[in-house]
Order: C-alpha cells, then sequence, then structure tokens
C-alpha cells in the first residue's frame, strides 16, 4: 500500500541533496546524492589543504553546486512521473476524501513551485492576463534598466533593480492568495493588475497593488488603507532606527533594521489581503498613553541634545583643549557607558514589569 508524501515536503527536504529523495522512497538516489555532495566537497577540501591551492576547493564547490542542481531536477522528474496513487490507498484504507487532499496539496505545491518564475504559477492556475502582466512586468524591468545603463553609461539606473525582489515577493504572495481562494470554491477573474487598479480606483476603493507596492517603505502601505496610527509607528520604528544605530554607532544592533523592514512588508501584506473582505481594523503596534507620549519627548529632547553636544560642543572644545582629548574620551568610555547603563535599565525595567504582572495574577488566583 501507498503512503501519501507531500511533494512540498520532500522539496524543502531536498535542499539537503538526497534527503528529499529518500522521503520520497529512492533510497538508493537517497545516499548516493549526500555521499557524492558531501564527499566530493570533503576531498576538494583536503587536497586543498594539502596542495595549498585554494582552486582545487573553488572547483569542488562549483561542481556541488552542480551536483545540487541535478538533485532537485532529478526529484522533480521522480515527482512528476510516479505520482502516490492516493486511489488505491483510498480504497484500501476505505477514505476516499484522502485523495481529494492529495490533489489539492498536488496543485498547490506547483503552483507555488512554477511562481519561482513570476507569472508562470498563475498561468498554472489558467489566470493568463493576471500571469502576463507579472512575467513583462518582471523581466520589462530587467530588460529596460539594463538598456538604460548601456545606453546612458549610468550605473546608477542599476538601483531600479532594486524593485525586483519587491515584484517577486508580491507575486509569490499573490499566487499563494489565488490558490487557497481557488481552492476554497472561489470563482477568479482573470484580471492584469491594470485592470484591477482601474476598477478599485472607479468603485472608490484603494488600490492593492499600489498599497503593495507602497509596504516597501515600512509603515507607507499601512497608512495609505486608512491604517494610520500603525503605519506611522512603523515608519517612524523604522526611521528612528537608523538615527540611533548611527548617533550611538551601535553597528551591533543593524540586525534590528531589517527585521522591521520585513516585520513591516508582510504586515502591509497581509493587511492589504484583508481589505475589502474583512474589516479594517487600525491596531498600533504601541497603545498610546499619555505616559508613554511624555517618555517618548523626553527621548527625543535628549537625543537632541546629544546631537548639538557632540557635533557643536564638544567639537569646540577639543580645538580649545586639545590636550585633553575630549571627544576622544567621550567615543571610548562615556558613549559605551551610557548604552550599558540604558540596555541594562531597560531590561530590569522588563523585569520588573513582568514581575508586577505575575504577583497580580497570583493575588487574583488567591
Amino acid at each position: 500500500m501507498q503512503y501519501y508524501r507531500n511533494r512540498m515536503l520532500a522539496f524543502l527536504l531536498n535542499f539537503l541533496p538526497g534527503l528529499g529523495h529518500l522521503y520520497w522512497g529512492n533510497k538508493g538516489r537517497g545516499f548516493t546524492y549526500p555521499l557524492m555532495f558531501f564527499g566530493g566537497l570533503f576531498m576538494g577540501g583536503v587536497l586543498a589543504a594539502m596542495s595549498s591551492e585554494g582552486e582545487i576547493f573553488l572547483v569542488a564547490l562549483v561542481l556541488a553546486c552542480i551536483l545540487w542542481v541535478i538533485s532537485m531536477i532529478d526529484l522533480f522528474i521522480s515527482m512528476l512521473r510516479h505520482p502516490v496513487n492516493l486511489q488505491n490507498a483510498g480504497q484500501e484504507l476505505g477514505y476516499v476524501p484522502a485523495m481529494r487532499k492529495g490533489e489539492a496539496d498536488s496543485e498547490r505545491f506547483f503552483t507555488i513551485l512554477l511562481s519561482f518564475i513570476p507569472g508562470l504559477g498563475h498561468f498554472q492556475m489558467g489566470l493568463m492576463q493576471r500571469g502576463l502582466s507579472f512575467l513583462i512586468m518582471f523581466f520589462g524591468l530587467i530588460t529596460m534598466m539594463f538598456f538604460v545603463t548601456g545606453i546612458t553609461h549610468e550605473s546608477v539606473f542599476l538601483l531600479f533593480l532594486g524593485l525586483l525582489p519587491i515584484i517577486w515577493l508580491y507575486c509569490m504572495f499573490d499566487a499563494v492568495q489565488l490558490i487557497h481562494r481557488k481552492q476554497a470554491g472561489e470563482l477568479l477573474e482573470d484580471r492584469t493588475l491594470f485592470n484591477e487598479w482601474e476598477s478599485g480606483r472607479i468603485e472608490g476603493r484603494r488600490s492593492k497593488v499600489l498599497a503593495t507596492l507602497l509596504s516597501a517603505f515600512p509603515g507607507a502601505g499601512q497608512m495609505y488603507l486608512g491604517l494610520q496610527k500603525r503605519g506611522l509607528q512603523l515608519m517612524v520604528l523604522f526611521l528612528s532606527s537608523f538615527y540611533i544605530i548611527d548617533v550611538l554607532r551601535l553597528s551591533v544592533f543593524l540586525f534590528i533594521v531589517p527585521v522591521i523592514w520585513f516585520y513591516s512588508f508582510f504586515d502591509g501584506l497581509q493587511q492589504t489581503s484583508r481589505y475589502g473582505i474583512l474589516p479594517m481594523e487600525d491596531i498600533p503596534l504601541i497603545k498610546g498613553r499619555a505616559n508613554q507620549e511624555h517618555w517618548l519627548g523626553i527621548i527625543l529632547v535628549l537625543l537632541g541634545i546629544y546631537y548639538i553636544v557632540m557635533n557643536l560642543l564638544v567639537p569646540t572644545f577639543d580645538r580649545w583643549y586639545p590636550d585633553l582629548r575630549i571627544y576622544y574620551r567621550i567615543q571610548e568610555y562615556l558613549r559605551p557607558a551610557l548604552v550599558s547603563v540604558i540596555l541594562i535599565g531597560g531590561g530590569i525595567k522588563l523585569i520588573s514589569r513582568k514581575n508586577k504582572k505575575q504577583l497580580l495574577w497570583d493575588d487574583e488566583e488567591l
């Protein structure tokens, strides 16, 4: 009897070469691919160390990448040629709906897989116009930017290629939303992005396409949809993180910036998907209270004073009294001490607040 195997899980497992084949039931390939992949890298590293030539390991790395691609293609072919016979398995178990689940999973898997190339996932669902608009937008932008750069000899136009990840993410998100709506029984309408934009403008609704594009800048998409408080807080949080990290030279906390960006972007996508379907509620990240606004005002005043002191007063005193080396001492000793005090104080504040809440819960239980 054949058991149901998830194609998406097999695809993800095969990022480690051979593991997807092993899950799919191809034991020979499941052991051969990892042996060749890791064995080749190990031998390349050993030979490179013995001969003191890094090019050998580079060649081994390239061959390993080629083997990884072959392993993925081989898995796709295996899944296409040998689909799991869910009907027989369902009849043996006396449970026919399992076949429907398998068909839905299969359709969802191949739609998401094809969407790695913008537009192909929409073609899979029969949305030819929508898929074609994504395909033209993505590859047309690449062609146009390289063409303009070649004509003008100005590489600054290549900065517009930063829109490609946004288009790719939106296309992937749109394909996932549509395949779920299709499998839920909803009738899909094949409209291009521009037709959807125009229809929303005529009906007085906000454009989901424009909201998605604006979500590339934290908070802008939320504000366009009418979520002013949430969008404003995300925008202030994103921009202030740049300012604080730059002023206080906290490069170790730079990882916070992409975290805020990704959170804001995917929050914008979620809010966009809800628009026109579910009621929109402007829920701020931090609920506004007078006390919090008071502390925010104090922080802004202190940052302003810090900026004035460090950029006007300290350089002046440094020129008047060069032997004191005031700027150096602040940079090397005072600034790390202040940052440490702020971080420790903030941590103690959070811990004490948690302890107070725990005491309140304990009192309520008693």
